[in-house]
């Protein structure tokens, strides 16, 4: 019995939707996940099939039933009307972005936005003749006074991902509604297990699928989700760039979907558990994590989100590049990683005063800022690391 044949509801907890959605084992002889095709070439049995396109694969870069079912199973997590796929998290975006943009176009961008969509934005699209403005992440429904009549999307990333400020996504949705504007959202710190942004008013979603649908650090991938009204841009977007990822990174985006729910609620609980004793340490001027109580996208966090990964960051109290090195070089459970979203826990110090323009953040002369990933291993264990670590940088700064 196939699936399409099985009676009774449709599973609605999203931990059920993980597993079920996607999956047609009648369809791979019984197994329960798809192998990962590998091909280019697709053939055509007549003349009439080969003109009509009238068979559900073309051509490999067009996608496999690999592809096709990691993207309907993203899309049914995103509550999407379609969903693609492409090479990674930042393919996403600029693929995302050039689906709606064109010469003589605004665009309104968070200030607090991943660092390589701002050197897509400064670089690539203002050489296309688009000019991206950037807006404070706070500024909620306010953004309306920023719209020009050439503004073509708003683009929001919540939290941010080094510094963690949350974003009025519903009513940033309202203003662009108004406005007849398109608004994207990079959705990857709350995966869509956590938050759908769709629902709160977004025409498209993205996710680097490389952090928590991978989930296991060992492969780049990328989503975009839009609804009814943005997918058609998306889809002639996919076949203008050529995007298509790898049918390898697309099995594994399958592989670590399945474990996401559980894998998610426990970076939540150990993320917020870190993020609260880091708290109580005088080495830390402040810890930046909106599931606080104290954080000041708290409020936001708490109505629309179900849940909060385990990326956050925290700001040392000042001290000497010495006193850095002491702490970060002699971590044994954390290492030093650019990325995030596998099991492994990951520290990165990081500078986000030099890609801000519309707001500013403190030089590291006030406290490095440091941003980490609670990886899958004992919190205990974790804090133990820290600990030793925050000791070493404390006997620098007296």
């Amino acid at each position: 019995m196939s699936k399409s044949d099985k009676t009774g509801p449709r599973p609605q907890a999203a931990a059920t939707r993980i597993i079920h959605t996607g999956r047609e084992p009648d369809a791979q002889n019984g197994f329960v996940n798809p192998p990962a095709y590998r091909g280019s070439t697709v053939v055509f049995p007549t003349l009439e099939r080969l003109r009509s396109r009238a068979q559900p694969y073309t051509y490999g870069r067009r996608g496999t039933p690999t592809t096709a079912a990691l993207e309907h199973a993203i899309c049914d997590l995103e509550h999407g009307s379609g969903t693609i796929l492409v090479a990674s998290g930042l393919q996403a975006v600029s693929t995302a972005l050039l689906a709606f943009v064109e010469t003589g176009d605004d665009i309104l961008m968070t200030d607090s936005v991943y660092q390589p969509t701002r050197v897509f934005c400064d670089g690539m699209l203002k050489r296309l003749g688009v000019t991206t403005r950037y807006y404070d992440p706070a500024i909620g429904a306010a953004i309306d006074d920023l719209v020009r009549p050439n503004t073509r999307l708003i683009f929001s990333e919540s939290p941010g991902s080094q510094t963690f400020e949350m974003q009025d996504i519903p009513a940033l949705s309202r203003v662009a509604q108004a406005r007849n504007v398109w608004h994207i959202t990079d959705n990857t710190w709350a995966s869509p297990l956590f938050f759908q942004p769709l629902d709160h008013g977004v025409d498209v979603s993205i996710q680097a699928a490389t952090k928590y649908i991978v989930g296991h650090a060992d492969a780049m991938l990328g989503a975009i989700t839009g609804n009814e009204r943005a997918y058609p841009h998306l889809n002639q977007a996919r076949e203008g760039l050529g995007t298509s990822p790898g049918s390898e990174e697309t099995y594994l985006g399958l592989r670590g979907l399945r474990t996401l729910s559980v894998r998610l609620k426990q970076h939540h609980v150990s993320g917020l558990e870190m993020a609260s004793w880091l708290q109580s340490r005088a080495d830390v001027q402040h810890v930046m994590h909106p599931g606080l109580p104290t954080d000041p996208g708290h409020a936001l966090w708490a109505c629309d989100y179900g849940g909060a990964s385990g990326l956050f960051g925290f700001r040392l109290q000042p001290g000497p590049q010495e006193a850095l090195a002491a702490f970060v070089d002699h971590l044994e459970f954390f290492d030093m990683g650019y990325s995030w979203g596998g099991y492994e826990s990951l520290i990165l110090p990081c500078n986000p005063c030099t890609s801000r323009t519309a707001t500013t953040w403190p030089e590291p002369e006030k406290g490095f800022t440091v941003r980490l990933h609670i990886g899958l291993e004992d919190v205990d264990d974790l804090k133990a690391d820290l600990a030793a670590g925050l000791d070493r940088y404390s006997s620098f700064t007296g």
